[in-house]
C-alpha cells in the first residue's frame, strides 16, 4: 500500500489497497478536528467514527446507487465538500463523506468504481418507473 498523505494514495491496486482516505473536516479553515475517517477502495466504503468508543460501516462499492456532491460557499471558499452516496445497503441508504478534500474527484471515483463493481458482480441496478399492469387488466 501507498503512504498515506491524508487524502489521495499513491496506490491505486487491487480492492483491499485504499484509493482514498480522507478525514471529516471543519466547515471553518478545513482543518481535520472530528474523528471520522473516510476509506474508500475499489471494493467498498468504509466510515470510522470515534475516539474512545469507535463505529465502523462499510457499504460495498456495488450497492452504491447514485453519488451527488454538494458544496456551500463556505465549503468552496477553503477547497472541500460533501459526498452523498445513495446505496442499497440496509444499515445505510445513505453514507455523507462530510467536508472532505477532492470531493468531486473522490465523486468521480465512485460513480466509475461503483459501476465496475457490478459488472465485475455481474449485478444490475433496475428501477422499474411507471409500469403499471392495472392498465393492461382493463384491457383484456
Amino acid at each position: 500500500m501507498g503512504q498515506e498523505n491524508e487524502g489521495i494514495m499513491e496506490n491505486r491496486g487491487s480492492g483491499s489497497e485504499f484509493a482514498y482516505i480522507e478525514k471529516k473536516r471543519t466547515k471553518f479553515l478545513g482543518l481535520p478536528l472530528y474523528f471520522t475517517k473516510y476509506s474508500i477502495s475499489q471494493e467498498k466504503i468504509n466510515i470510522r467514527r470515534g475516539f474512545l468508543t469507535t463505529t465502523e460501516d462499510d457499504a460495498y462499492m456495488y450497492k452504491v446507487q447514485d453519488v451527488r456532491l454538494t458544496r456551500s460557499m463556505m465549503e468552496r471558499m477553503f477547497k472541500l465538500g460533501t459526498v452523498i452516496c445513495y446505496t442499497g445497503d440496509t444499515t445505510d441508504p445513505t453514507l455523507e463523506l462530510k467536508h472532505i478534500r477532492n470531493s468531486k474527484e473522490i465523486k468521480e471515483y465512485i460513480i466509475h468504481a461503483s459501476e465496475e463493481a457490478r459488472l465485475r458482480r455481474r449485478t444490475r441496478y433496475n428501477v422499474d418507473v411507471g409500469n403499471d399492469d392495472s392498465e393492461d387488466e382493463d384491457n383484456d
